[in-house]
């Protein structure tokens, strides 16, 4: 066998018209002489043709067919979002809270570390300047936070989930600041704080 033969550009264009269709054969021609369909062909060509999907068409839900969305679709805290609203948005601060005794410091007993995942409640410190505690309106949800006032106004999406109906809000008159603490509601909290 001689090697000169086996490795030619001869012999390996008619080594492509073998493995190719005849379909691609016509389109190849059309393309040029020195094109080859061995480009065309990769390792999902190998075995049985392949059987087109269906498609698959949306079903309607029942329900009134004039709504463009439907409510679980909304993103929760859009009906907050007022862009034409002119009110400044206040500073505020996200602080995560331990409870931890001796225990925990000195011991480590309770598997307890000073990242977040370890914390138990969110503080938010929101200054308000200039502002009386009966002008403050303030709304929680599970990842929301909405606070209104009339020359300030907060809609803070939460990092974590929280538990909306028990909480503590906190109006610090002297260093004109509200704190809202919060307790967090986590999907894994069971494993650490066992």
């Amino acid at each position: 066998m001689d090697l000169d033969n086996v490795s030619s550009f001869s012999s390996l264009q008619a080594l492509a018209k073998l493995l190719a269709d005849p379909q691609e054969e016509d389109d190849d021609n059309e393309l040029g002489p020195h094109s080859s369909s061995v480009s065309a062909v990769c390792p999902g060509d190998i075995g049985p043709a392949k059987k087109a999907k269906p498609t698959v068409t949306p079903q309607e839900k029942p329900g009134n067919s004039k709504n463009i969305w439907n409510t679980e679709e909304v993103p929760e805290g859009s009906e907050f979002d007022d862009i034409w609203d002119p009110r400044e948005q206040p500073e505020y601060e996200i602080l995560f809270k331990q409870q931890v005794g001796a225990e925990d410091i000195f011991l480590g007993m309770n598997r307890k570390d000073p990242s977040t995942a370890c914390c138990e409640d969110m503080l938010i410190k929101i200054k308000l300047p200039d502002t009386k505690s009966s002008d403050i309106t303030l709304d929680i949800q599970d990842k929301i936070l909405d606070l209104r006032t009339p020359k300030k106004k907060l809609l803070l999406h939460l990092p974590h989930s929280v538990d909306s109906k028990n909480g503590n809000a906190c109006f610090i008159s002297e260093k004109e600041t509200l704190e809202v603490t919060l307790r967090m509601k986590r999907e894994f909290d069971f494993i650490n704080f066992a």
